[in-house]
């Protein structure tokens, strides 16, 4: 009689839940969307699943992320340019055509952000990258003066110091068989970080600290991505019982004693100088630079930030400006490692804008390299330091031909944008001359955005063009670079950035002079 019960109560549970699925708005309209076979609750997700393994060591394992990250990008060949994934309690649309593309980022509408960005928030709070409304408009106002253009040029004094530090350390690996340029670019960006947007050095641990901060954040990134593709994780009191929970908090509090380590040598140097900030926080200068730190400093005594906020912004600055950075500049000298003529042709362009002189580039001279600049946006194509970005929409909308269920998430694949063959001809291949001026006329203006587009794009576009810029010109000077790891090596992952499985990349250098 018991038995018979249960199975009575758990049959008309099931009918429910069915009943629920196929006659509510909701799960009507996303399936009307194409995507991949649907089931009851779990929906079309179970692609998702991603086995892990090593949860009981620091660095959990996720195995079939490269299949993971395959999948994901074969939703738009299987299913067209608009797709979804779903599950009960989450659903996501993903749109690849630029006009939609620009309808959702071009508009205040879709600013919002929810996941996976709150799964960022245990480490990076809500600063600019997390938060929303009027609390994101305060962040950015307050932070845009720390980029303006006249401001970036101060920072040249300290890339062109770092790029030196850079050449030095690339030119005692000349003549080995192959150097493994990730920890090299990974150091050098993060130093860059200090020295400029928080006006620090951490000349006494910097060289220890980026492996071990890398390291952290890739932990943290593989307990997000396990946390994406189980949709009972994205409830918080699922998530705060589970083993990747335990794991993501040991990597946060790792990577918070880091960041409030620069806080502090930020107050150390004011209070040891006597310097009072001053104004309304958009004239500091610190030793002819003005600091993002520094400008988050005044803000507290103005009372437009706590100690909580500053941190929150300084996660979010050395994350997007230290490792997105170094992902740009780790694809791109592996490319041009590969492209032997494309590389000389920089260095013709370098040679008559220099001739035989040394110096290091001024920002005028920066402005002259247009082919490399045009070689950077072409790396950037094929290799988006961010693949994916994701918006929330909280009411039921249209856009394009279907009607989008409100509480739903969309997502932009911009790592497949950037390789559709209709806009990009021959997608794989490494050609600058898409983005001489002519051509980039010619294409939709939401066909490339590596930097996001709309009022959500990247705050510090500008300062890491110029770092790339004045790097791998500096580097291209000195060294003549020499195929090792090949693009058709590459494994990609499923990742908060653009990684591969194996996180090494080789390249070989040579003397020119």
């Amino acid at each position: 009689m018991f038995l018979s019960s249960v199975f009575t109560f758990l049959s008309i549970g099931l009918i429910l839940v069915l009943l629920y699925d196929y006659c509510n708005r909701t799960c009507r309209l996303i399936r009307k969307i194409p995507g991949a076979r649907s089931w009851p609750i779990i929906g079309n997700s179970l692609n998702l699943l991603v086995p892990l393994e090593g949860l009981k060591h620091k660095l959990p394992k996720l195995k079939c992320r490269d299949k993971l990250f395959l999948y994901l990008h074969s939703l738009h060949k299987n299913y067209g340019d608009t797709n979804q994934i779903h599950a009960i309690n989450s659903r996501t649309v993903g749109f690849l055509d630029p006009d939609n593309i620009e309808t959702i980022l071009s508009s205040v509408k879709f600013a919002d952000k929810d996941v996976p960005y709150n799964f960022l928030k245990p480490w990076l709070g809500e600063g600019l990258l997390t938060s929303r409304g009027q609390k994101w408009q305060q962040r950015r106002k307050l932070l845009t003066p720390a980029f303006h253009f006249n401001i970036l040029k101060r920072y040249s004094v300290t890339f062109i110091e770092q790029t030196d530090k850079f050449l030095n350390e690339v030119q005692e690996r000349v003549g080995e068989e192959q150097t493994d340029i990730v920890p090299l670019i990974n150091s050098t960006t993060l130093r860059i970080m200090c020295e400029t947007a928080m006006g620090t050095s951490m000349h006494n641990s910097i060289e220890s600290v980026a492996s071990i901060y890398s390291k952290k954040i890739e932990v943290f990134g593989n307990t997000v991505v396990a946390r994406i593709c189980r949709a009972w994780l994205h409830f918080e009191c699922f998530f705060k019982l589970s083993n990747v929970a335990k794991i993501q908090n040991e990597a946060v509090k790792d990577l918070h004693i880091f960041t409030n380590k620069i806080i502090e040598e930020k107050r150390s140097i004011l209070r040891q100088q006597n310097i009072e900030t001053f104004g309304n926080g958009e004239n500091f200068i610190y030793k002819g630079k003005l600091a993002m730190l520094d400008l988050l400093l005044q803000n507290e005594k103005l009372g437009n930030i706590d100690n909580n906020g500053i941190r929150e912004e300084v996660d979010t600055f050395m994350f997007e400006g230290h490792d997105t950075t170094a992902q740009a500049l780790i694809f791109l000298i592996m490319t041009l490692a590969n492209e032997t003529k494309i590389q000389e042709k920089i260095y013709d362009e370098i040679r008559l804008i220099f001739g035989d002189s040394q110096h290091p580039p001024t920002a005028e001279e920066l402005k002259k390299m247009k082919y490399l600049e045009c070689c950077i946006k072409e790396s950037l194509r094929l290799y988006p330091s961010v693949p994916m970005i994701v918006r929330k929409i909280s009411e039921e909308t249209t856009i394009g031909d279907y009607t989008i269920p409100k509480n739903s998430h969309i997502h932009i694949l911009i790592y497949d944008l950037h390789r559709r063959e209709d806009i990009y001809p021959e997608p794989e291949r490494f050609i600058p001359e898409r983005f001489l001026p002519e051509a980039c006329s010619k294409r939709h203006a939401y066909a490339y955005i590596p930097f996001s587009a709309g009022p959500r794009n990247c705050i510090g576009q500008k300062f890491a063009m110029l770092e790339m810029m004045t790097l791998v010109s500096s580097l291209l000077r000195r060294f003549r670079l020499e195929a090792v790891t090949k693009p058709s090596d590459l494994k990609f992952k499923a990742d908060i950035l653009l990684r591969t499985i194996n996180q090494s990349i080789y390249v070989r250098f040579h003397n020119r002079y």
